[in-house]
């Protein structure tokens, strides 16, 4: 298959259903929530989730939601600076290992970018059959776990 051209678009009445109906692989359910909970999440959260459609040509392929500048208190890291990355990625079952999920992050990264920030962080349930081996290909490090079972990842974005 020879992708269109892939981008994120924002979610519009137009498009929430798509979005909603957008599903991964059932073994990858356990692992990322659904679209409509992160649409959810992002409808109570407005000045922190950016939500947005992975489309190529007129096709939903995938959901991406970021967060920017969220100060984060761990026990062994009080004090910390805020800090911004992928809060959901969702690759449609159908589309995966086309290059969206690594187009997406990508495209989160240039975003945290543009907004002045040189850190992307990224948390994951772990298990076989999850995220982490996606993540550390990108050059995720993994950091440790966090209070709710999931690994912490970080990514030094540079100039």
């Amino acid at each position: 298959m020879t992708a269109v051209s892939p981008r994120l678009e924002k979610v519009t009445p137009d498009t929430v259903l798509a979005a909603c109906r957008l599903e991964v692989a059932p073994e990858q359910r356990k692992f990322v929530a659904p679209v409509a909970q992160s649409l959810a999440e992002a409808y109570v959260h407005p000045d922190t989730a950016w939500p947005r459609l992975i489309r190529d040509g007129d096709r939903v392929v995938g959901f991406v939601m970021a967060f920017f500048d969220v100060p984060f208190a761990y026990d062994d890291l009080p004090g910390a600076a805020p800090r911004s990355g992928l809060w959901r990625l969702a690759v449609a079952a159908g589309e995966q290992g086309r290059g969206y999920g690594r187009f997406a992050v990508g495209a989160v990264n240039e975003e945290i970018r543009r907004r002045g920030g040189r850190l992307s962080t990224v948390t994951w349930h772990p298990g076989e059959g999850g995220p982490e081996e996606f993540y550390l290909r990108l050059g995720y490090r993994k950091r440790g776990l966090t209070g709710d079972g999931e690994y912490l990842g970080d990514l030094e974005l540079g100039d």
